[in-house]
C-alpha cells in the first residue's frame, strides 16, 4: 500500500506516533488509508448538506475495512459569485481545487479517495485529481436540490429568480411576487435543479464509470443519497485492494462516451472546458475536433430546465443515467462497453434499466436531431466558440445582426438595465476570456436580464468569457481566441454586422479581411487586470479555452 511509506517500519514510529494523535488505532494502522475530501460549506447550498454524507462515507469506509481521513476543498457557488468581480474566481478555483486534492493525497500517501464534491468547479475540479493522482477514487456528488414551487407554479433556480429580475424590470411582475419567487425558488440543500453545469458534470461523471449508479440524480435531501454515500464509501476500500485506478475505468473511448451523453441530453457548455482540462490531466487526446465531429451525429432525446419545464427530479424518475445510457447504447451510436467503478461494465449496469420514453425520448424518436451543444467557428472565432443549441429557439438558428461593443459583463449590465439593447443587436462582451477577465466569468446575469425582457429570441449575445449551464437563448461563448490574446473578437467595432448560422456552425464578423488587418495594427497590447495575488498567477498561466482553460 501507499500509506506504507508513512506507517510501516521503525523508521516511522514517529509518523506512527502523530497519526495515533489523529486517533488511528494500532489495529486500524494495517488498514488502507482513504482521504474523504470534503468541499463542505455554509456558504454553498450545494454543499451545506455534507456533513451527514461525509459520516456516511467515512461508515462505508470503517464497514469495507478501511480508516478513513475527511480534509477540505475550497467550493464556491457560481450563483452567489455571479455578476461581480468574485466570478472571476469560480474557474480558477477548479484548478486550485486539484491542486489541492494532489498536494493532501501525495503528502501523506493515501491509498485511495472518495471525493465529496457537487457545483459548477468543484466537480471538474476533483475529477482532474483523480486523473492526475491515479490511485483508486469513487466521486460522490452531492445530488440536486428539490424543485422550487409558488402558487402552483414549478421554479427552478434560474427561472425563479435570475430571470424573475428581468420580468420585474419589464414590468411583467411585481415586486411582492418577485419576493416570493426569491423565497421559494431555491427550498432545499442541493445544486440547481436544472441541466446547468453542476448537474451535467454529475451526469458525465457517472457515465464515464466514476460515481455509482443514480448519484448524479438522487436528490440531495434524500435516504438513497445517504445509501450511495456509505455504498461509495464500502466500495473504494475494493478498489484500493483491486488496485482500479481512475486511468484503468476513464481512456479515450469514456470520454467521448461522456461527449455522446453530454450532446444528447443538453448539458451545459461549461462541460466542454471541463472534458478538455480532465482528459489533459489523463495524458488522453481529446480535443474540441471530437466534439465537432459527434456534435453532427447525435441527436438530442433529454430536454430539461432552462431548455425545458422537466426538472433533475424528473430526470431521476424517468430512469437517470442509466436510463440514458440503455436509450443510447439500444440505438448502437458508438457507446463503449466500457468498466465502471462498480466493477461492472455499463451493459451490466443498464441491461435491466427503467427507461420513461416520455422524458427519455426513443432514439428514433427524438427531441430535435440537432445536439444539445455546437462549435461554431469562422473568421470570428478562428480557433472555435460554443453553444448551447438545445437552449436556442428553432427560429433563431440563422441570426444576422449589429454589434454593440463592451469591454466588460458590467458595461454590458449597464446598457441593459437602462434599455439601450434593441432588438436586432448583438451583444459583444469582450475581454472576459481566461486571461482577460482573468477567470473567464459566467455570463448568466445579462444573458437572464434578455431573457426576462422579452429579447432572448430577437438579441444574441457573444463572448470570450463562459455562460452558467442556465443560459438560454442565441448565447455564443467561449469564442477563442479571446480578445486578450489578439482574437478577432477584440476588433469588432459598434455596428459591425455578424452572422450567426447554427445549422452550419459558422460564426461570421461581416467585416473584410483588409479592414481587420488594419485594426489589427491600431490595436493596443493588452495589460493584464491583476497585479499580485491568486489571479495574476492565474492569468499568467492560463490556457485558452479551446484547451480547456488549464491554468498551466
Amino acid at each position: 500500500m501507499r500509506s506504507d511509506n508513512i506507517k510501516k517500519g521503525i523508521a516511522r514510529t514517529p509518523h506512527r506516533g502523530l497519526l495515533m494523535a489523529s486517533g488511528v488505532s494500532k489495529k486500524n494502522m494495517k488498514a488502507p488509508f482513504i482521504g474523504i475530501a470534503s468541499s463542505f460549506s455554509d456558504l454553498v447550498p450545494g454543499h451545506v448538506g455534507m456533513r451527514d454524507l461525509e459520516r456516511q462515507i467515512e461508515k462505508g469506509i470503517h464497514s469495507g475495512g478501511g480508516q478513513a481521513f475527511i480534509f477540505g476543498v475550497p467550493a464556491v457557488c457560481d450563483g452567489i459569485s455571479m455578476g461581480h468581480s468574485g466570478m472571476r474566481y469560480s474557474l480558477p478555483s477548479r484548478d486550485l481545487i486539484a491542486d489541492c486534492i494532489e498536494t493532501v493525497a501525495e503528502a501523506h500517501q493515501l491509498d485511495g479517495l472518495v471525493l465529496l464534491s457537487n457545483c459548477d468547479k468543484i466537480t471538474p475540479g476533483m475529477l482532474i485529481a483523480a486523473m492526475r493522482l491515479n490511485i483508486p477514487a469513487i466521486i460522490v456528488t452531492a445530488g440536486p436540490m428539490l424543485d422550487g414551487e409558488s402558487r402552483c407554479e414549478k421554479l427552478s433556480m434560474i427561472k425563479g429568480s435570475f430571470e424573475a429580475v428581468g420580468k420585474f424590470r419589464s414590468g411583467i411582475i411585481d415586486e411582492n411576487r418577485l419576493l416570493e419567487l426569491e423565497e421559494e425558488s431555491c427550498p432545499s440543500a442541493g445544486s440547481c435543479q436544472g441541466m446547468y453545469t453542476a448537474n451535467t458534470m454529475a451526469c458525465l461523471t457517472e457515465v464515464m464509470g466514476l460515481s455509482l449508479p443514480f448519484c448524479a440524480t438522487s436528490s440531495a435531501v434524500s435516504s438513497k443519497k445517504r445509501r450511495i454515500a456509505f455504498e461509495s464509501g464500502f466500495r473504494i476500500v475494493e478498489l484500493v485492494k483491486d488496485n482500479i485506478c481512475p486511468q484503468d475505468i476513464v481512456n479515450r473511448e469514456t470520454i467521448r462516451n461522456a461527449i455522446i451523453c453530454d450532446l444528447a441530453m443538453g448539458g451545459s457548455t461549461n462541460s466542454f472546458l471541463h472534458i478538455l482540462a480532465i482528459a489533459n490531466s489523463g495524458n488522453i487526446d481529446i480535443t474540441l475536433d471530437d466534439f465537432e465531429e459527434l456534435s453532427h451525429k447525435i441527436h438530442q432525446v433529454v430536454k430539461l430546465d432552462p431548455a425545458a419545464e422537466p426538472t433533475m427530479t424528473d430526470f431521476h424518475k424517468a430512469g437517470g443515467v442509466p436510463a440514458l445510457l440503455k436509450t443510447l447504447i439500444d440505438a448502437n451510436i458508438g457507446i463503449t462497453d466500457s468498466l465502471t467503478c462498480c466493477g461492472l461494465k455499463l451493459s451490466e449496469l443498464i441491461k435491466d434499466a427503467y427507461v420513461n420514453t416520455n422524458l427519455i425520448h426513443p432514439y428514433n424518436e427524438p427531441f430535435t436531431t440537432k445536439p444539445g451543444l455546437g462549435i461554431l467557428y469562422g473568421n470570428l472565432a478562428p480557433d472555435g466558440c460554443v453553444t448551447k443549441i438545445s437552449g436556442i429557439d428553432e427560429s433563431c438558428y440563422e441570426f444576422e445582426g449589429q454589434a454593440v461593443t463592451f469591454d466588460s459583463e458590467e458595461e454590458a449590465m449597464e446598457a441593459l438595465e437602462n434599455d439601450k439593447i434593441k432588438p436586432g443587436d448583438i451583444i459583444i462582451i469582450r475581454y472576459e476570456g481566461p486571461k482577460g477577465g482573468p477567470g473567464m466569468r459566467e455570463m448568466l446575469a445579462p444573458t437572464s436580464l434578455l431573457v426576462g425582457k422579452g429579447l432572448g429570441t430577437s438579441c444574441a449575445l457573444i463572448t470570450d468569457g463562459r455562460f452558467s449551464g442556465g443560459t438560454r437563448g442565441i448565447c455564443i461563448g467561449h469564442v477563442c481566441p479571446e480578445a486578450a490574446n489578439g482574437g478577432p473578437i477584440a476588433l469588432i467595432k459598434n455596428g459591425d454586422k455578424i452572422k450567426i448560422d447554427i445549422n452550419n456552425r459558422k460564426i461570421t464578423l461581416l467585416v473584410s479581411e483588409d479592414e481587420l488587418i488594419k485594426r489589427k495594427k491600431e490595436m493596443k497590447p493588452f495589460i493584464l487586470k491583476c497585479k499580485s495575488g491568486y489571479l495574476k498567477k492565474y492569468a499568467q498561466n492560463v490556457q485558452d479555452a479551446s484547451h480547456g482553460a488549464i491554468a498551466g
